[in-house]
């Protein structure tokens, strides 16, 4: 069942708006080229009761209709969090990247992970960038995010994209044997460990900052809870 969005292509050359439909939806994790980096972010959701992985990196499929565009989101309580990732997209043949933030419940990660991730929806920014645009410097492209909690706005992540492994051994290893990257196929690439902690917040802010083309990808949003009654 595709989900429709647009989104903006941006190149080199101008941009056009495009229609996408959403078929397949995928999120990477444990993807950290540098294996201390790794450590500290599953040290860190074992703080908070996540069980290790069983391997890395994992892919976590959720359902198409879980990725928007929305500036507003609403989520089952309050112990869910965003993070920042980079995201690839299949479109008419070609590797499209832009940012998204893989929110997760928290609480209910701590016993089942799929199940946290398709609890949540999944924003992303509404801008794509060819990935032929930024393979050669790749490693230098930066992932930011900041949080506002108690009307208070936090540097939450930031690092470079060196971070986790590439887009092309993401998508190949997917391949290898979970399943295809095929047409109308969004994949997140995995995130950067938080300053201070995994923490909710009422609004999420992150970007995708490429400094040698001097551009941005840039999206936030906002959390309103829902009751839990029972």
């Amino acid at each position: 069942m595709a989900n429709t969005l647009e989104f903006t292509l941006v190149t080199k050359g101008g941009s056009n708006r495009r229609t996408v439909d959403i078929k397949r939806a995928v999120i990477a994790g444990w993807t950290a080229r540098d294996v201390a980096a790794m450590e500290k972010h599953i040290k860190e959701l074992e703080e908070i009761g996540v069980p290790r992985p069983a391997s890395t990196p994992m892919y976590y499929r959720v359902g198409a209709a879980r990725i928007t565009t929305a500036d507003t989101i609403q989520a089952a309580g309050t112990e869910s969090s965003g993070e920042v990732e980079f995201i690839m997209v299949h479109i008419d043949g070609k590797l499209w990247i832009g940012t998204g933030s893989d929110h997760t419940d928290r609480k209910v990660e701590t016993y089942n992970i799929t199940v946290a991730k398709q609890m949540c929806d999944k924003p992303v920014a509404p801008t794509l960038w060819p990935w032929g645009e930024v393979a050669d410097h790749w490693d230098s492209l930066v992932l930011r995010s900041h949080i506002v909690a108690g009307g208070k706005r936090e540097l939450y992540q930031e690092g470079t994209v060196a971070a986790m492994r590439t887009p092309t051994e993401l998508i190949d290893r997917y391949q290898s044997g979970q399943g295809l990257f095929e047409e109308g196929t969004v994949m997140f690439g995995g995130t950067l460990a938080a300053k201070g902690g995994i923490r909710p917040a009422q609004r999420f802010e992150f970007e995708l900052v490429d400094e040698k083309l001097g551009r941005r990808i840039a999206h936030a949003y906002a959390i309103e809870p829902l009751p839990i009654v029972g």
